[in-house]
């Protein structure tokens, strides 16, 4: 596995996930050329997107030095292993699956599983979990995060997916997210790369207001 900067580090130098559902391997480079320019840290393939691991393995081979960059929608310890050999190192997954997460920590790869109680957050927690994805965030609104939040242990990353957009982040950041995954709002398939840098534009100086705030 390439190394590369942390998650840690990705999410405080610029708390967006590029969520990239329905990229082709053809698109890969070209779409994640722009993400990069525009600001972006992490990159996200998710599993049920055409070929994926070609995608990934391609993303990681150019940019795996400089983002994190890895596998979304993974549903197995099977998929974590070949995402792993191409090149991936952030597991990303709609649910909590503790063989999942402990595939992930096994093979060397941070995981940030989908949760929305404290009982599935702290089971993440103590698989191993580096972060946790709060899915679908249209079900957790801020005031649902801010109780959540206020559990956890302080140093433990919270990511909204799911609906969010430059409209809501601020909302969110105000009660300690740490991060956002963006997925149609940035990306989906037929999208144009002019269209996909507006909104990365439009992503990336709303996040640098309330991070500045």
């Amino acid at each position: 596995m390439s190394q590369g900067p942390t998650l840690n580090a990705c999410l405080e130098k610029m708390p967006l996930i590029a969520i990239l559902r329905g990229i082709s391997p053809a698109e890969a480079i070209p779409v994640t050329d722009l993400l990069f320019e525009e600001g972006f840290t992490i990159v996200e393939v998710p599993m049920n997107s055409p070929q994926p691991l070609d995608s990934i393995g391609q993303i990681a081979k150019a940019y795996g030095s400089r983002m994190l960059v890895g596998a979304g929608t993974v549903l197995s310890a099977e998929v974590v292993k070949a995402v792993a050999a191409a090149g991936g190192r952030l597991i990303v997954a709609p649910h909590f699956d503790p063989e999942v997460v402990t595939a992930a920590k096994a093979a060397g790869l941070y995981c940030t599983p989908g949760v929305q109680t404290p009982s599935e957050a702290f089971a993440a927690l103590k698989c191993g979990a580096d972060g946790l994805k709060i899915f679908p965030a249209e079900a957790c609104p801020p005031v649902v995060i801010k109780a959540i939040r206020a559990v956890l242990p302080k140093d433990v990353k919270v990511v909204p997916v799911g609906g969010i957009s430059e409209k809501n982040m601020a909302d969110y950041w105000k009660v300690n997210a740490n991060g956002f995954g963006i997925g149609s709002n940035l990306y989906k398939s037929g999208k144009s790369l002019d269209d996909i840098r507006a909104a990365a534009k439009a992503l990336v100086a709303t996040a640098k207001q309330f991070m500045a705030a």
